[in-house]
């Protein structure tokens, strides 16, 4: 099964995709993970990449789909994937359509102050990676992780940051939502419930595809 999930930064995507991927057993391929392995790799990719990414703005679309096209000739991606931040813009839709068949695309939709909390409030740990939140999932010491390392927050989870990407969302990717609900492949979920009861909507949806 070929899966786009939607959704703003911080709508839960990732978290969502590991359930998928749990349930179906298919890979889940986030151009974010693939992007921020090329910067800490120090790849060409990534030093074109970071700038973009530092910035809050969208890596443009000929290093993305570069990447997203080879990712999908894995052979683990023979019986579907998760497509969590990818494609962006129409451009990149477009593109994809003459690589893969989508089944359905779920859009997770949270608002924009709930995202805000959510994002500003994500600590990470540079030694083991390990993510916290201060509010949802707070670290057993304040500014420590388990491993005892110090941690950071990410550049690009700053307010002012994180409302550059919001923007960024609404202008250049929120247009993928009609594009996709006019091609009868959108499903859309309440992402401000809980990530349990997020789950619980999605799977019905995968249900019926596997009916």
């Amino acid at each position: 099964m070929k899966i786009i999930l939607l959704g703003a930064p911080g709508a839960g995507k990732g978290t969502q995709a590991e359930y998928i991927k749990s349930l179906i057993n298919i890979p889940q391929i986030s151009t974010g993970d693939i992007l921020r392995q090329a910067v800490r790799d120090e790849t060409e990719v990534g030093m074109k990449a970071k700038s973009y990414m530092d910035a809050g703005k969208l890596v443009p679309d000929d290093i993305i789909i570069n990447i997203m096209k080879q990712r999908l000739k894995d052979p683990d991606c023979t019986e579907g994937f998760i497509l969590d931040g990818f494609p962006r813009t129409i451009n990149q839709a477009e593109k994809l359509e003459k690589i893969a068949k989508i089944d359905v695309v779920i859009n997770i939709v949270v608002p924009t102050e709930d995202l805000l909390q959510r994002i500003t409030g994500r600590r990470s740990c540079p030694n083991c990676g390990t993510v916290y939140h201060i509010i949802f999932n707070p670290p057993p010491e304040e500014g420590k992780c388990k491993c005892g390392g110090d941690l950071i927050q990410r550049k690009d989870d700053t307010e002012e940051t994180v409302r550059k990407r919001l923007e960024t969302y609404e202008t250049q990717t929120a247009p993928l939502i009609d594009y996709y609900r006019k091609k009868k492949l959108l499903k859309d979920i309440d992402g401000s419930k809980t990530a349990n009861e997020v789950f619980q909507e999605i799977q019905e949806i995968i249900e019926k595809f596997q009916t």
